[in-house]
């Protein structure tokens, strides 16, 4: 085989390969999960328990390298970045809120949580040293929660004979004893609560007559309901049954709960369950028991409230004195 007839078998291997590489190159780059950035954004203070989550803040990556994202009420942020980007590269990001200062951070995309920490652009009042504070103490939290409650409406009873003549063959005659040896005789009594009760506690027993040689066939009893029957059976003589239960009637009521709430310097911090209604705080101001109760818009005449409600539908909140208040 000459020379030239040989470059091709070279020629070709070398070329799949190539082409091979390619497509393994295009298929990693093409399935690359993108870069994803999560952080929470919260206020600048040096007691910790005091940086609180902050809501609508803007987060841009300033080069164009990911879509404008934003805080949510729980302050946390998620920006995609843009596909190509890979970790290690260098990203700006900027921070803005029209109620704090702006702040641009300078980082790496990577796999790490982003703690951004905003200062408030309004200085903190302060209170005028001539007027004596005035205190909030004793402080409270009251909520109502929609609960089913029960009202006992009173009892039902009812008896019911089976009649039947004991020592009679049964002779394969329904009904029969158990054992199919004795005739027997079968009767069934029904109690109805009427609309909108319940029994409860219902039970059925004999009470009169030969009870051993009784047994009940059918409980339709016992799980309660508006409708309660019994059917018994007797292969003795004449026995007495009674069946009788408890009439209840099912109402939603609210149910008025209070909890206290935790105190750091100047804030206080409570929850309020999914479901709450009527959220209220009750405090003593200069002693004088007073109940306010927070509205959908979170006034307090004492204070500056906030709320946000979490993933389970809790709801948190975030009560800040005014100036001229103290709690005692």
């Amino acid at each position: 085989m000459s020379w030239k007839r040989r470059i091709p078998l070279w020629i070709v291997p070398a070329a799949a390969l190539m082409v091979a590489a390619a497509a393994l190159v295009l298929f990693r780059f093409a399935n690359r999960q993108p870069v994803i950035l999560k952080g929470a954004v919260i206020v600048k203070d040096t007691d910790s328990r005091k940086q609180l989550p902050i809501a609508e803040v803007i987060v841009t990556e300033t080069h164009g390298l990911a879509d404008v994202g934003k805080s949510d009420a729980s302050g946390l942020f998620s920006l995609k970045l843009h596909r190509g980007v890979r970790r290690g590269e260098a990203i700006n990001l900027q921070f803005r809120h029209p109620d704090y200062a702006p702040l641009d951070l300078h980082e790496y995309a990577g796999d790490k949580l982003y703690i951004v920490e905003l200062l408030p652009k309004a200085p903190k009042k302060v209170a005028d040293p001539n007027q004596p504070a005035v205190r909030v103490s004793n402080v409270r939290v009251r909520y109502t929660i929609k609960a089913m409650t029960v009202a006992n409406i009173g009892s039902a009873v009812k008896t019911f004979q089976i009649e039947n003549k004991g020592n009679v063959p049964c002779r394969g005659h329904y009904p029969c004893s158990p054992d199919g040896k004795w005739k027997a005789a079968v009767d069934s009594a029904s109690l109805d609560a009427g609309v909108g009760n319940e029994f409860r506690n219902a039970r059925a027993s004999c009470i009169a007559g030969p009870c051993p040689f009784t047994r009940i066939d059918t409980d339709q009893f016992s799980q309660g309901g508006r409708l309660v029957s019994v059917s018994a059976r007797a292969w003795s003589d004449t026995a007495t049954f009674l069946l009788e239960a408890e009439v209840i009637r099912p109402m939603v009521s609210d149910v008025l709960h209070e909890s206290y709430p935790v105190i750091f310097g100047e804030t206080l911090n409570f929850t309020a369950p999914p479901g709450s209604e009527g959220v209220s705080i009750e405090a003593d101001i200069n002693g004088e028991t007073i109940i306010f109760p927070l509205g959908p818009n979170l006034f307090l005449s004492w204070a500056t409230c906030s709320g946000r409600v979490e993933s389970d539908q809790t709801t948190v909140y975030n009560c800040e004195l005014k100036p001229g208040y103290q709690f005692r």
